[in-house]
């Protein structure tokens, strides 16, 4: 066992050998579809994560800053409700949010290990630093993995299983259903899982926190078109795709894409493909679904999990759900 307050990375997955071909299968199926779709998991290289961050800042962006003002007002009582042994933070970026249920958890003397998951090692690697200053003696275990990887993640003890930033939003209905019934599956008795959830709101201000002036949204939207670039030896010229995001109230989910500028052919040599796309053409790239109490308690539900505490804003713009078995 490494020694306290060290930091182990366990990688289950990573842009070498395997992962690289299931990147370019993956990629291949999703540029054949129509409409075209690019997977939201690739976005997140290094300056994928650092863009990501950034937006995090933006004053149109008020989903981080809501979400830590939820957390910081409920951290002790989920602390005190749970009281785990184990944190699972699931697609844990940089460990910001995380640091306040870290030190609640810590307050309770129950905590022993922290497990962030996270898809881009620089940016595990970049959190453990601060993770090892400010909490002394925690066993830190980061894993290199996508957050539907779930039941690979060892088991430390009574845990607490965490999703944050409404990136439960970036499923459909049916992956959604599949990654609720994932998380049920490993958890036991006494465990608990919360979930960070953006909520139906004025399309204006969905809108704005998908577009906002700074153009840093737009960069990280293109950013996936370097990832494929660097990756796979595509030759996507970025400055010839804009990026759109829009609100659907029909589907009460933010849809994004790349727009093609102009008639243009790309190859992408290790998925031994060319695509021509058509002026205006678009290629989907991320969703996020926005939710309402009573419909996520039913998703919950059909999941066999039960929805214990709700916390949310007094604007009900965002909400913690804490659900158990």
């Amino acid at each position: 066992m490494p020694p306290e307050g060290t930091v182990t990375l366990l990688t289950f997955a990573s842009r070498s050998d395997d992962s690289q071909q299931t990147m370019a299968e993956e990629i291949r199926a999703g540029l054949l579809r129509r409409p075209r779709e690019l997977p939201c998991k690739y976005f997140y290289d290094k300056r994928g994560s650092e863009l990501f961050d950034q937006i995090t800042r933006l004053p149109e962006y008020y989903l981080t800053r809501m979400e830590a003002d939820i957390l910081r007002g409920s951290v002790d009582e989920i602390a005190a409700l749970v009281r785990p042994e184990v944190i699972v933070e699931l697609g844990a970026g940089f460990c910001t949010k995380s640091r306040l249920l870290i030190a609640a958890a810590r307050s309770q003397g129950t905590l022993q290990t922290f497990v962030p998951v996270d898809v881009s090692p620089d940016a595990l690697e970049e959190a453990t630093p601060l993770l090892r200053r400010e909490f002394a003696g925690l066993q830190v275990r980061g894993l290199v993995a996508e957050f539907d990887d779930v039941a690979e993640v060892p088991r430390f003890g009574r845990q607490l299983v965490v999703f944050l930033g409404s990136t439960i939003g970036n499923l459909d209905d049916d992956a959604r259903a599949r990654f609720l019934s994932g998380i049920r599956a490993v958890l036991e008795p006494g465990d608990a899982f919360l979930v960070g959830v953006d909520l139906v709101k004025d399309p204006g201000d969905l809108n704005a926190a998908y577009n906002d002036s700074a153009g840093v949204s737009a960069e990280f939207n293109r950013n996936l078109l370097h990832v494929l670039n660097r990756e796979l030896g595509a030759n996507f010229d970025v400055d010839s795709f804009e990026h759109t995001s829009a609100y659907s109230p029909e589907r009460k989910r933010i849809e994004t894409d790349l727009r093609s500028k102009r008639r243009q052919s790309v190859r992408i040599p290790a998925c031994e493909l060319a695509v021509e796309f058509d002026a205006g053409e678009l290629i989907r790239t991320e969703i996020s679904v926005k939710f309402e109490r009573a419909a996520l308690a039913e998703e919950l539900r059909s999941a066999g999990l039960e929805l214990r505490q709700w916390f949310t804003d007094p604007a009900q713009w965002f909400a913690l759900a804490l659900a158990t078995v």
